[in-house]
């Protein structure tokens, strides 16, 4: 299974957010042990280093944090068709929702992981959030 992991998640998992941060981590330990492949946006993590830097204030640290997701997570790069699909959707109204969906639909994702659903209504990928993913992979 190929699973689009949402920012939210990944913020859920680096700074141990609660209530949330348990199935983060199992999600994130599905990815690392190759039970699921997981993809995320190259922008997720040029959005993380910077929300990241009040609860992360050492930059090594915090850099440190975003290559430790780069070990078990595929990035997916934004090109010139990405950018031009999400702006031709007029389905969605947020922009940087609708990018993450085009990156989702890029790699063949199954599934988007995310606390958001309602942000992805109108993707193609089905939008599920982590704890009904952790019960399908039951």
């Amino acid at each position: 299974m190929k699973i689009f992991i949402d920012t939210n998640i990944l913020i859920d998992y680096t700074t141990q957010r609660q209530p949330y941060t348990e199935n983060a981590e199992k999600i994130m330990d599905l990815c690392i042990n190759e039970t699921i492949q997981g993809y995320i946006a190259v922008h997720s993590l040029l959005n993380m280093f910077f929300i990241l830097r009040k609860e992360i204030t050492d930059v090594s640290r915090r850099r440190s944090q975003l290559l430790n997701l780069t070990e078990f997570l595929e990035v997916v790069e934004i090109d010139k068709s990405i950018v031009l699909d999400a702006l031709k959707n007029e389905k969605f109204s947020d922009f940087e929702d609708c990018v993450q969906a085009e990156c989702a639909k890029r790699v063949g994702a199954d599934r988007i992981i995310t606390r958001n659903v309602k942000d992805f209504v109108n993707s193609s990928i089905k939008s599920i959030t982590p704890e009904e993913l952790l019960k399908e992979m039951v």
